[in-house]
């Protein structure tokens, strides 16, 4: 089993790259299509990766992700799993690019919100509005002594 290769992108300019000893592979049986060898290939795969242990993360990334995945964990470990395919091969291959998936939207930064400021022209139409509804109440008061 190779590295694990997450491509650069925001939180990780460089990309990561997890050792393959860190994952961790289950195989077992998968339900759905396989004719006769549905019931003896371990063709499903659950891919493991403990996010408080490795090596591929800073300490910022490490606190990002585990609080962004925290719905998803056991612990501190994350698992994917993969049984599409009939080919054991094929779903090892889909559960390392999901865990790839999971890891490079889970390091990006949050965006910060840049306060704006209300045009003129919408502040001009929020005063009419008040202006007019000011207006409609006083139609509606008791006429005055004069």
């Amino acid at each position: 089993m190779d590295d694990l290769h997450v491509p650069p992108g925001p939180g990780a300019p460089r990309g990561l790259r997890v050792p393959a000893g860190e994952l961790v592979e289950r195989f077992s049986h998968a339900s759905g299509p396989g004719g006769q060898g549905v019931n003896t290939a371990d063709s499903r795969v659950q891919l493991s990766l403990d996010l408080a242990t490795t090596t591929a993360l800073s300490d910022a990334q490490r606190e990002r992700v585990l609080d962004r995945l925290a719905g998803r964990l056991s612990g501190t470990v994350l698992t994917v799993s993969a049984a599409e395919h009939r080919a054991q091969r094929r779903n090892r291959s889909a559960a390392r690019e999901r865990l790839a998936a999971l890891l490079r939207e889970a390091v990006v930064p949050p965006l910060a919100r840049r306060p704006t400021r209300p045009t003129s022209g919408s502040r001009r139409r929020r005063l009419e509005g008040k202006h007019r509804r000011s207006e409609t109440k006083q139609y509606r008061r008791r006429p005055g002594p004069e």
